[in-house]
């Protein structure tokens, strides 16, 4: 069940931050489109078949910082050269049906209940802008920062242009706070994963969802309320579509760094067999 929400005694504005994967949906946004990406001739039958089990592998154990870095560098290497605009598409065609069953009800009513008192909502994510982006704009929530990669001539070029992910999201949460008036000490924090403890310690409302074994030490140590989200149901029986327009609009960024995560584990198992040869 979501936790309720207390105001904050003063008038300053405050945020609530949260993750994507495995905080508001049940699963990685990244990993969750091999079919689509299979069906366009983006990944072979292979890679999407080794995907279910980097799925399977992601849902009992998380990603850890040393995974999530590797997969960082697969994909640079992977998606350079694809077309920026076949991805958007896509992401744009599959979206909905890939990612609305997938909303936890608890993270839609917690972030109905921050809406409701007023809060910012922010989606802070490592998947890339393309996908972060609708679906924050799903959820309603006021804005989103995700990992953007660079763009030249109309294709990915490898780069990495922000990468939105462990001390950085800590980064993104104080740059908004700057821009946006937020106190964060009034401020609210959910994630799964253990890489985004930078993000909890600069507010003042940690939460810990879901969290992976080195996450819950944490907030049993240090005392922040753990939270159990149980109950992916569909988004657009809670939440109204938006607009075409508004869609389009989110449907920015980085395709290739949130999708082309299902083939992560292909790959590294390839590199690794290569060099056991």
């Amino acid at each position: 069940m979501a936790e309720t929400i207390s105001s904050p005694a003063s008038a300053a504005r405050v945020a609530a931050f949260f993750d994507l994967d495995k905080t508001i949906i049940a699963s990685s946004s990244a990993l969750a489109f091999s079919k689509p990406l299979l069906r366009q001739g983006l990944i072979s039958r292979r890679a999407a078949l080794k995907s279910a089990y980097a799925q399977l592998v992601f849902s009992l154990s998380g990603a850890d910082e040393d995974r999530t870095e590797r997969m960082r560098a697969e994909i640079s290497a992977l998606c350079t050269g694809w077309d920026v605009a076949q991805v958007r598409a896509i992401v744009n065609e599959t979206l909905h049906d890939i990612v609305d069953p997938l909303v936890y009800a608890e993270a839609a009513e917690l972030i109905a209940s921050h809406k409701e008192r007023g809060h910012d909502v922010i989606v802070l994510s490592a998947a890339g802008e393309e996908v972060v982006s609708p679906i924050a704009a799903m959820l309603g929530a006021t804005r989103s920062v995700a990992t953007r990669m660079e763009i030249v001539d109309g294709r990915y070029s490898g780069q990495v242009e922000f990468y939105c992910y462990g001390e950085q999201k800590a980064v993104a949460a104080k740059q908004l706070a700057a821009d946006h008036g937020y106190d964060l000490t009034a401020s609210f924090a959910y994630t799964d994963s253990s890489t985004d403890v930078p993000m909890l310690e600069v507010v003042g409302h940690p939460f810990a969802v879901n969290p992976d074994r080195a996450l819950r030490r944490v907030a049993i140590e240090r005392e922040w309320p753990v939270l159990t989200f149980s109950n992916p149901v569909s988004l657009r029986s809670r939440i109204p579509s938006p607009s075409p327009t508004a869609f389009a609009v989110g449907v920015v960024g980085i395709g290739a760094m949130a999708a082309a995560g299902v083939t992560w584990y292909g790959l590294a198992r390839r590199k690794r067999s290569a060099n056991s040869a």
